[in-house]
């Protein structure tokens, strides 16, 4: 076979190939290494987890940008942030609705003001009603440590009924003073939480100025409004 022909045939083979080929464009990658740019046509191993540039060798316009690989750390980062992200979401989203339902649920404003007062009155109750165990306790404490310090002074043995009903005693007035704190707790937040309902619903359902929670609404108000106070507020 003579070179001419041999040369022919190649070119034919060559055609053939590039007609059955799929069409690829060709790209041009830049990225760094060591602090240095490195471009190139082909992507070494090596540079396949860093961050990349791609460009067109027709336009010479970059078509993508690829962040480089996470290592293990990052993409746990990485899921809890998304993670995070997901739940402060859900938390709007949940927000939004009780908003929707505290609108609907309180015509006006003093109905809101109104179903905060009787929460606020029932908090106080039961306040007082803890103060006024926590007192009682306290003395029968007090009467029952007396009665074993005068027994000691004696020099005769505290009772077994004695210090069982001392320690029983000073286990529940433990335990109603963390009741008392957390209702004491619970009406201070009360306060601010009726704040922020209030600016919500103002945001929600804009209305004329009302009278202030002090000052008794008139027959029209009271009138209009609708009987709706005895909901608990959404908040």
């Amino acid at each position: 076979m003579s070179s001419t022909l041999a040369m022919a045939l190649l070119g034919v083979m060559a055609m053939a190939a590039a007609q059955t080929a799929p069409h690829t464009e060709k790209k041009i990658y830049c990225w760094n290494d060591a602090g240095r740019k490195i471009c190139g046509d082909a992507l070494p191993a090596s540079a396949t987890d860093s961050a990349r540039t791609e460009f067109s060798i027709k336009s010479g316009m970059a078509t993508a940008h690829i962040d480089r690989t996470l290592n293990s750390e990052e993409r746990s980062a990485a899921a809890q942030a998304a993670d995070l992200a997901r739940q402060q979401a859900e938390a709007e989203a949940m927000q939004k609705r009780r908003d929707l339902a505290m609108v609907e649920s309180y015509m006006t404003e003093s109905d809101l003001r109104r179903a905060y007062g009787e929460r606020t009155a029932l908090l106080d109750e039961s306040i007082k009603s803890s103060r006024l165990t926590v007192s009682t306790l306290r003395s029968s404490l007090i009467s029952l440590l007396r009665q074993a310090g005068n027994k000691e002074l004696s020099n005769t043995p505290v009772p077994r009924p004695l210090a069982d009903s001392i320690q029983t005693q000073h286990a529940d007035l433990l335990r109603q003073n963390q009741i008392l704190l957390a209702q004491q707790q619970d009406r201070s937040e009360l306060g601010s939480e009726f704040e922020d309902s209030l600016r919500r619903y103002r945001l929600m359902k804009p209305t004329k100025a009302e009278p202030s929670a002090a000052a008794p609404a008139g027959p029209a108000a009271t009138s209009s409004a609708t009987p709706t106070a005895a909901k608990s507020p959404a908040g």
